[in-house]
C-alpha cells in the first residue's frame, strides 16, 4: 500500500513539473507542423507493436515493460511515471494484466489525457474467465489472433479519433496489417491441426494460452493460474502427470518470462512414472522476444509459438515457420 500511494503522489507531483496542472494533451497536426512526431507510451510490446504499424511515422512509440519481463508483477518506477505523464496519448492491454499501475493509469486518464485499453471492445461472451473467479477476465487475448485483430480495430479508432488529419493513413495502415493477421491466423490453424488429435494437449508453466487452445483446438494445461502470482499445488502436479502418462504426451513448455521450477518439478514427477517428458521448447506468453528481432515483433511471437508447439507434439510445421524467418532452434532437450 505505501508503494502505491508514494507513487501515486510522485504522479501528482510529475503532472505539476511537466503539465503545469491539468493542461490537454498536445495536438499532434501542430507537432507535426514544428517537425515533430506525437509520443505514444505502451504497458507492454504486444500492443507498441500494433501502435506502431498503424501509426506509422506519425508517432514516436515506448513501451514500458520489456521482453522477458512478467506484466502481473510489474511495478512502475519514477520513470515509468514520468514516461506516462510525458505522452500524448497512453495504450495499454487491459483486462487487470497491468494491476499493479492500474491506479497511475486511472489518475493519468483523469487528467484529459486519452488512455485506452486495446481490450475495451470485447464482448463480454468473447472473454474466458478464471475458472475459479468468474468474474475475473484472462487477459491473454493477443493469443488468439482474431482477438488482436479487435484490438488493432481499437487502435486505429482511437488514433483516427486523436489526429483526424491522418484519418486516412491510419486506416490503411490498419487494412494492411489486419490482413497480415489473417495469413497468420490461418497458418496457425493449419499447423496445429495437423498434431495427432491424442496429442492435442498443451501444458506450460501457467495460463497464458486458453484463448489459443480455444481458437485453434488445443486443449491447454497451465501449472499456475492465469496471473504468475499463483503457486502450483503438489496435488496440481501430480493431477498432470497422471495425465501426461495418461495420454503419453512427450513435450511440455517453458514460458520466457516465467520461472521454469515448477515446470521442472513437472518432469520430474514423470520421471518417477518412468516416462521421459521433454521440454519441446520456450514460448512467449506475456511478452515478445528481443527487440529487433522477428520473434520480437506480434507476428514473428505467434508464428514462433504454433510452429515450436506443432513441431514439438508430433504435427507438421516448417522449422523456419510462417516466413522462413525463425531463428534456429534446438532439439527439445
Amino acid at each position: 500500500m505505501k508503494a502505491a500511494v508514494s507513487l501515486v503522489q510522485m504522479m501528482a507531483l510529475v503532472a505539476l513539473t511537466i503539465l503545469g496542472g491539468c493542461s490537454p494533451a498536445r495536438q499532434p497536426a501542430d507537432d507535426e507542423a514544428a517537425g515533430n512526431r506525437y509520443s505514444v507510451s505502451c504497458t507492454i510490446s504486444m500492443v507498441a507493436d500494433i501502435v506502431r504499424h498503424v501509426a506509422g511515422n506519425h508517432a514516436k512509440v515506448t513501451h514500458l515493460i520489456g521482453s522477458g519481463v512478467d506484466p502481473h508483477l510489474y511495478k512502475p518506477t519514477r520513470s515509468d511515471v514520468i514516461a506516462l505523464m510525458e505522452a500524448d496519448i497512453i495504450f495499454y492491454s487491459g483486462l487487470r494484466l497491468e494491476g499493479k499501475m492500474s491506479s497511475e493509469l486511472d489518475g493519468i486518464a483523469r487528467q484529459n489525457k486519452p488512455v485506452i485499453a486495446v481490450t475495451e471492445r470485447l464482448e463480454p461472451k468473447y472473454l474466458l474467465s478464471e475458472p475459479d473467479d468468474p468474474d475475473t477476465a484472462d487477459p491473454h487475448v493477443w493469443m488468439d489472433v482474431q482477438g488482436w485483430m479487435q484490438a488493432t480495430e481499437a487502435v486505429r479508432d482511437a488514433l483516427i479519433a486523436f489526429d483526424p488529419p491522418h484519418a486516412d493513413e491510419y486506416a490503411a495502415n490498419a487494412t494492411a496489417y489486419l490482413a497480415r493477421l489473417e495469413k497468420l491466423d490461418a497458418y496457425a490453424k493449419e499447423v496445429l491441426a495437423s498434431i495427432p488429435e491424442q496429442k492435442r494437449l498443451l501444458i506450460t508453466a501457467h495460463d497464458a494460452f486458453r484463448y489459443l487452445g480455444r481458437a485453434y483446438g488445443i486443449e491447454v494445461l497451465g501449472i499456475q493460474g492465469l496471473s504468475t502470482e499463483s503457486e502450483a499445488g503438489l496435488q496440481d502436479v501430480n493431477r498432470l502427470v497422471d495425465l501426461i502418462v495418461e495420454r503419453d504426451i512427450g513435450a511440455i513448455f517453458v514460458e520466457s518470462s516465467v520461472a521454469r521450477k515448477n515446470v521442472e518439478a513437472l518432469i520430474q514427477g514423470a520421471r518417477s512414472r518412468d516416462k521421459k517428458v521433454l521440454i519441446g521448447g520456450e514460448l512467449f506468453s506475456d511478452a515478445m522476444g528481443a527487440q529487433g528481432t522477428y520473434e520480437g515483433s506480434y507476428i514473428g511471437m505467434i508464428d514462433h509459438n504454433v510452429t515450436t508447439i506443432a513441431r514439438a507434439l508430433g504435427g507438421q510445421a516448417p522449422e523456419g515457420g510462417m516466413q522462413g524467418k525463425l531463428a534456429a532452434r534446438g532439439t527439445p532437450q
